[in-house]
């Protein structure tokens, strides 16, 4: 039987792939990285098929319940912009995938942790609709969303399934944003970027900037075919339209590092803010949801 820490081990030539000291130290004052090449035509092709399927309608599980902020699109929505959250719960072939130890063991290198679970996937659909509003994804970074989180080295992993590029309306970053010190209170800024205006989110980006004696630096990610961006939770980023004759397709594959916990956070008025899991993991012994259940945050490295 393949021991737990037997199922993390790399290979040599994985294990080349890793972030040098140089490339940690990029990420640490950039707040992104772009991986080498890390996973296969197959697998990447792999991804198209099971995403296919999963349109189709297959599912190899299905969630318990509907947390009230899932994002989850069906075909009654008609030709918008999809997302799909747990992807790795509810489709076996992309789970599988996205279980690669070389993805954590990366995410590991850049987050300095000595363990990385799963947070959340997003299967991701943008299609060739240059004029399609729900194609644009306004300036947020991840942590707003995240605020019942302890950690502050969560990460993102996006995993297009092609090769992608800004005519596809791919993910830009705002460099060096995760180093800002924010301004605006936690009720402003925990809610949701579909839920704000993007002019406003605009300006708040620029105002951030200028508060940190910075400039708004945009970078998009020019990402090849089984190649990975990684960026930090405090890392301000979005996407533009999709322009190309083709769809965007793509994993937001968030991470933990394996201290992370949930915690209670409460917005001003004192109602007490929530996450999707809180509905759908297991209760640790003092009845608090348990970010580290495998059923749901699967364990991807531990080193």
């Amino acid at each position: 039987m393949t021991s737990q820490v037997d199922s993390f081990a790399l290979t040599d030539e994985e294990r080349e792939l890793l972030p040098s000291d140089s490339d940690v130290q990029f990420y640490l004052e950039h707040g992104w990285f772009l991986s080498p090449r890390i996973f296969s035509d197959a697998e990447v092709d792999l991804l198209v098929t099971a995403s296919e399927q999963f349109y189709a309608g297959h599912r190899d599980r299905v969630l318990p319940v509907r947390p009230a902020r899932l994002a989850y699109w069906e075909p009654s929505a008609g030709a918008v912009q999809r997302h799909n959250d747990y992807i790795h719960y509810e489709s076996a072939a992309i789970g599988e995938i996205l279980r690669k130890p070389l993805i954590g063991a990366i995410a590991a290198r850049l987050a300095q942790a000595d363990a990385i679970r799963i947070f959340q996937s997003t299967l991701i659909y943008k299609p060739a609709r240059p004029a399609e509003e729900t194609n644009i994804v306004p300036w947020h970074f991840d942590r707003h969303y995240w605020a019942t989180s302890t950690s502050e080295r969560m990460l993102t992993a996006f995993l297009p399934f092609h090769d992608c590029d800004e005519e596809m309306g791919t993910i830009t970053m705002v460099d060096g944003s995760h180093r800002w010190q924010e301004i605006g209170g936690n009720d402003e800024t925990s809610r949701h970027f579909a839920d704000r205006d993007r002019t406003q989110l605009e300006e708040m980006l620029r105002e951030n900037a200028e508060a940190n004696g910075t400039e708004v630096r945009k970078v998009p990610m020019i990402i090849p075919k089984g190649h990975v961006s990684f960026h930090h939770c405090r890392t301000y980023h979005g996407s533009g339209a999709n322009v190309s004759d083709r769809p965007r397709r793509a994993i937001s594959l968030h991470l933990q590092d394996g201290d992370n916990a949930y915690r209670k956070f409460k917005l001003s008025d004192g109602s007490q803010v929530s996450y999707n899991h809180d509905v759908l993991v297991r209760r640790q012994t003092d009845g608090t949801p348990d970010y580290s259940d495998p059923e749901y945050c699967p364990t991807i490295w531990r080193g």
